[in-house]
């Protein structure tokens, strides 16, 4: 290991002491990880929090083999110490990472490919709010969706992290974007970062509307973190070739649908999960992100909707603050 910096032992992290509510996340005194080949050490500055870390918290989603248990998918920070064949990056590089766990900590190890560089003039903070989303973003919309320039787009939960993210990259890229969001205050979020309709999913059918605003068509890409009843009604909102990417099941992991729709629309329904995905994977979206994401951040085209900060003391507040779902955009953790 080399590291510019005597790196301490111990570190103060915050672990779920038993599955259960916000209060069970403690800070404790935990060791200092260390790198292990082709890995970094970040001293975390800050770190993300989202819906998995809630779902890891009451026991719904447990570490993948290896990982660290601490909850925390996102970090922000600098590189204190480097693995054994590290190539791109050296100590006191300020770096932004997508970790398997282990973010609510002082320290985090992650391997070098799934770390990017801290975009020019982004504070600690909104770097720690890019990686778990821009990844989960770039993967499953672009990659898995393969949306392109001029095709509509709908992403459920415009309001989220996720939805933040996806609104701002799908419009970037040129397409019409269509979101749903839970009152009008967070359509009006939506509106403003680039949605051309936002849609208040208590108040309105989102099928009628996006056929309305596509003259019929429907949309060719759909992101959906609901499931449950939304499935059906995806498939009557999807455009002819269509193609949905289920990311999330937060209605309900069981549904009842029409499988003619499918057939007849000729419709692609895919689905994927990132934490599980091996490092290179992860590499890949990261080089994609680099080429493609990353000068847009540098030059401010887009940028993290940041909703409240937190000391990583106060964990238990941020996770209220995300089962509250009142939230527009990222919930951050100061490390520092």
């Amino acid at each position: 290991m080399t590291s510019g910096e005597t790196i301490p032992e111990k570190m103060m992290a915050v672990a779920i002491t038993t599955p259960g509510g916000p209060m069970v996340l403690k800070p404790e005194r935990r060791d200092v990880p260390l790198p292990g080949l082709g890995e970094i050490l970040i001293r975390v500055k800050a770190a993300g929090v989202n819906r998995p870390d809630v779902a890891q918290r009451k026991g719904a989603y447990p570490p993948p083999p290896g990982a660290s248990e601490l909850p925390g998918l996102e970090v922000s920070g600098e590189v204190a110490a480097l693995g054994a064949e590290v190539k791109r990056w050296r100590v006191g590089d300020q770096v932004c990472a997508l970790t398997p766990g282990g973010g609510y900590a002082e320290y985090a190890k992650v391997h070098e490919t799934n770390a990017l560089p801290i975009p020019a003039g982004f504070t600690f903070t909104e770097a720690a709010a890019l990686p778990e989303t821009f990844f989960t973003v770039w993967h499953n919309v672009f990659q898995r969706g393969g949306l392109k320039g001029g095709e509509v787009f709908l992403v459920h939960g415009g309001s989220s992290g996720i939805g933040t993210t996806a609104i701002q990259l799908a419009a970037a890229f040129g397409a019409y974007v269509v979101t749903t969001a839970g009152s009008p205050e967070k359509c009006e979020a939506c509106l403003r970062l680039g949605a051309d309709r936002a849609i208040n999913y208590r108040t309105e059918d989102f099928v009628a509307v996006v056929k309305q605003a596509t003259e019929g068509r429907g949309a060719n890409v759909i992101l959906d973190m609901v499931g449950g009843d939304y499935v059906a009604r995806n498939y009557e909102a999807a455009a002819v070739e269509g193609r949905i990417v289920q990311i999330a099941t937060m209605g309900g992991a069981v549904a009842s649908t029409d499988f003619s729709k499918l057939m007849v629309k000729r419709l692609v329904h895919t689905g994927s999960t990132l934490r599980p995905r091996p490092v290179e994977v992860k590499g890949e979206i990261a080089a994609g992100l680099e080429t493609h994401a990353w000068p847009l951040l540098a030059s401010r085209r887009i940028a993290p909707v940041m909703d409240m900060i937190f000391p990583l003391r106060e964990a238990w507040r941020a996770h209220e603050r995300m089962e509250e779902g009142e939230h527009i955009g990222k919930i951050v953790l100061d490390v520092a």
